[in-house]
């Protein structure tokens, strides 16, 4: 069986013809000049994916999009993880989500994307299946309490925030036609046995073609990690994923959360914060305090500056990801890079104000 365009096209048309669609017929098109190998792909039944989870009794998480359940194969074996979408019959929306995850990933090989192994379409199921990861999320694992974070080493830190950075670099500047997530943010790291990052959940995934410098679209993402431009105009770019990756870097420089409760201020934005820090020329006030002073300043420094310049309010003004992959790895001068003002939002009901102004 192979998988290309014409059956991502499918899934595109209406949620009836989805529901109609022949996976066993299913050919891709040859006129893109390629066609998507199918060797690591499958197709599952309902009944194999109910009978590898035990009944989904067995749950990691639980999302916008559905709930995640831990189960392991038959046939060779292997836990995987299952991603049962909480699909409402007639709900196109769902269909797209679905749709959009599988043509952003099932094609593509990174060692910092997650990788899909396959879905079942059975009547108004929905479900996709995926490696399964042995450290659970970088917001489960390595961030929140401060037991948590003691384990988050600055070596991982710096390790884990090269691997997001790789992985949103592959999709934007590597894979053709270039891919927008749209929803870069903390509990959508997944972690393997050695920790290793990989981007996941693809639901609100974008694809751009060769010459599209954005596009428009509903606006979808998570307080906080949103790009303020996109918020405010749905336009969106490749520097939206950019924004959101900033945010998550001060996170796990930090280990703050991006948005948190201050008693004499009320709620205060990471990003605020750190903006605050560099005007003081105190930035280094921002790594984690759990971290006991184990960590090289330069590098902080470094990484600190190249998250601020990510989330700076003018999209041009942000940098490439291969680019920012160089200024974490010291192969451009984070400091000679005048950093400006960076966007906010301070709540979804301004951008709602904003857009019937």
């Amino acid at each position: 069986m192979k998988f290309g365009s014409a059956f991502f096209r499918c899934f595109q048309n209406s949620a009836a013809t989805f529901a109609a669609i022949d996976t066993s017929t299913i050919e891709a098109d040859e006129d893109d000049g390629r066609i998507p190998s199918n060797r690591n792909f499958s197709v599952f039944t309902y009944n194999e994916l109910k009978a590898a989870t035990h009944g989904f009794t067995n749950k990691l998480g639980e999302g916008a999009f559905g709930a995640v359940y831990k189960g392991r194969l038959s046939g060779d074996g292997r836990f995987i993880a299952v991603k049962v979408l909480t699909v409402e019959l007639e709900s196109l929306q769902k269909e797209r989500e679905f749709a959009a995850e599988i043509t952003a990933l099932s094609d593509i090989r990174h060692e910092n994307l997650v990788n899909l192994r396959g879905c079942c379409v059975d009547g108004a199921q929905r479900l996709l299946v995926y490696d399964y990861m042995e450290n659970n999320s970088l917001s489960h694992t390595y961030l929140g309490t401060e037991q948590n974070r003691a384990k988050f080493t600055w070596k991982l830190r710096k390790t884990i925030a090269l691997g997001i950075a790789k992985g949103i670099c592959h999709l934007h500047e590597e894979v053709n036609p270039h891919i927008v997530h749209r929803d870069i943010k903390s509990s959508n790291i997944l972690l393997d046995h050695n920790s290793t990052a990989k981007l996941a959940d693809f639901g609100m995934a974008k694809l751009f073609r060769d010459g599209e410098s954005h596009i428009s679209t509903h606006v979808a993402g998570t307080l906080g990690y949103l790009a303020p431009e996109y918020a405010y105009t749905g336009r969106l770019t490749r520097k939206s994923d950019v924004y959101s990756f900033g945010v998550l870097l001060l996170e796990i420089i930090s280990g703050q959360p991006v948005v948190g409760i201050h008693i004499d201020y009320g709620e205060q934005f990471l990003v605020e914060k750190a903006w605050e820090l560099h005007n003081a020329n105190n930035l280094l006030e921002l790594v984690d305090c759990a971290l006991k002073g184990e960590f090289s300043r330069e590098e902080a420094a470094r990484s600190l500056r190249a998250g601020l310049l990510c989330v700076q309010e003018s999209a041009k003004r942000r940098p490439t990801m291969s680019d920012v992959i160089k200024m974490l790895s010291n192969q451009i001068d984070a400091d000679s890079i005048e950093i400006s003002r960076p966007g906010l939002i301070a709540n979804l009901m301004e951008v709602k104000i904003r857009k019937k102004q």
